[in-house]
């Protein structure tokens, strides 16, 4: 019986020594793997260029020359929610000088203006403030 068990286990440690070496000759999964596994990234590359990168140019463009057009009597919104009147605005420079309220003019930089606004705030307060008296009124 001890013959028999030592038997076994040269048998199989002679046939795991031959197959282990089987494994290390076989040749590479896919002979062009290099490359193919380049062509995944490269796609991943595309698409976040075509859905971040060129919008955000797009979009900073856009601000930019919004930025450079501005000129005196543009009525504006900053970045910190106000509306404002450009006062003074001279090509080149930096700064604008804005009214913000009747007197009250403040320095501003040119890369805080988000975007040109339409309509004077006041005057769309007073407009929703008669459409809403009215529709209540229509309601009764």
């Amino acid at each position: 019986m001890k013959n028999l068990k030592h038997s076994l286990i040269v048998i199989m440690a002679s046939s795991i020594a031959w197959i282990a070496p089987a494994y290390a000759d076989a040749p590479a999964a896919g002979a062009g793997g290099g490359l193919a596994s380049l062509v995944p990234l490269v796609l991943i590359m595309v698409i976040f260029y075509f859905l971040l990168i060129r919008p955000q140019q797009k979009k900073l463009k856009a601000h930019q020359a919004l930025v450079d057009g501005l000129k005196k009597g543009d009525r504006v919104l900053t970045g910190g929610g106000i509306y404002a009147r450009v006062i003074q605005a001279k090509d080149g420079e930096d700064l604008l000088t804005v009214e913000i309220a009747d007197g009250v003019r403040v320095k501003i930089k040119r890369e805080t203006i988000v975007a040109l606004a339409d309509i004077n705030p006041a005057k769309e307060k007073s407009e929703n403030k008669k459409g809403d008296k009215k529709q209540s009124a229509d309601s009764k």
